[in-house]
């Protein structure tokens, strides 16, 4: 059950009767030569004392207890002041329903919440270190978020709750970067996290692990160390290419249209001047026709 290794479900402990009885006598003066009366008084006094103490108990608020009677299920219990039945006959276990905790996968962070300082080692590379589906390897660190929605399906139906979800986002990840190409990893991260949550929280619920993933985020996206240098160069040959590209667009777009112009001003011109040719030839037979006319008549 969850509650035998996971912090996320508390249970309330038994008092120690003994302890307690010892206590409210003393506090009462018996057990130092006093009447059977007093002996009387102070054994009815541990009784309601102890009932008090194992009868009532509080869920805090953003939590939700699991009642079991008898070590059988018998309800959830909401945030407050309740009552059980005492002598271990009712048992609660607390869970956080609320409160969002965080899985790292590819690395440790230092102290808990801080990704600055984090600690890289032989089992962390295990789960980072993956296969594209173009067969480069790639680097991959990621967290994921989840709280616990369902209490009473989270403390029974899987035994450690927070071991499957490493196991079921390590395989989720490892199968969508296995389909996906190298470049398609590093420049679509935000798809990716979109595919990881929501076929990791398919699977969950499939299992009714009561648990509710908040977020699956990539942290770090990088080649192995030992071809980072060669990926970098790759890098910045692409870049310079991509510069050079865009340098030549650039000059194209401004020298191209200035020479169409200039191009589309010269052959404008020259049908101009073609046409004020023609029509001053014209306009030349014209005349010569109407002078040629007159000679005939003229003689």
């Amino acid at each position: 059950m969850a509650w035998e290794n996971n912090p996320g479900g508390q249970q309330e402990g038994p008092p120690d009767l003994p302890a307690m009885i010892k206590k409210a006598g003393d506090s009462l003066g018996l057990g130092k030569g006093g009447k059977p009366l007093f002996w009387l008084i102070g054994a009815i006094v541990v009784i309601v004392i102890i009932l008090a103490y194992t009868a009532i108990y509080t869920i805090p608020p953003g939590n939700r207890g699991i009642l079991l009677r008898i070590g059988k299920y018998s309800s959830v219990v909401m945030p407050g002041l309740h009552f059980k039945i005492p002598f271990g006959i009712d048992t609660i276990f607390k869970v956080h329903t609320e409160q969002v905790d965080t899985e790292s996968f590819g690395f440790r962070s230092g102290r808990p919440g801080i990704r600055t300082e984090y600690e890289k080692d032989t089992v962390t590379e295990r789960e980072s270190l993956m296969l594209t589906g173009d067969l480069n390897v790639i680097d991959v660190e990621w967290i994921v978020q989840f709280r616990r929605e369902d209490p009473r399906k989270y403390l029974f139906n899987v035994r450690d709750p927070v071991m499957t979800i490493r196991d079921i986002s390590e395989s989720v990840n490892r199968r969508i970067v296995g389909n996906r190409s190298f470049d398609y990893v590093l420049q679509n991260r935000e798809e990716v996290n979109r595919m990881a949550q929501e076929e990791l929280q398919k699977i969950l619920d499939k299992y009714e692990t009561g648990i509710r993933i908040v977020n699956v985020r990539l942290q770090n996206v990088v080649p192995p160390d030992p071809v980072k240098g060669a990926f970098n160069e790759v890098n910045e040959a692409q870049q310079e290419k991509e510069r050079l590209i865009n340098e030549a667009q650039e000059t194209y777009n401004r020298k191209i249209p200035k020479a169409k112009g200039t191009a589309e001003r010269t052959i404008n011109g020259a049908r101009g001047f073609a046409l004020e040719r023609v029509n001053r030839a014209k306009g030349d037979v014209v005349r010569f026709s109407a002078v040629l006319r007159e000679y005939r008549n003229a003689r």
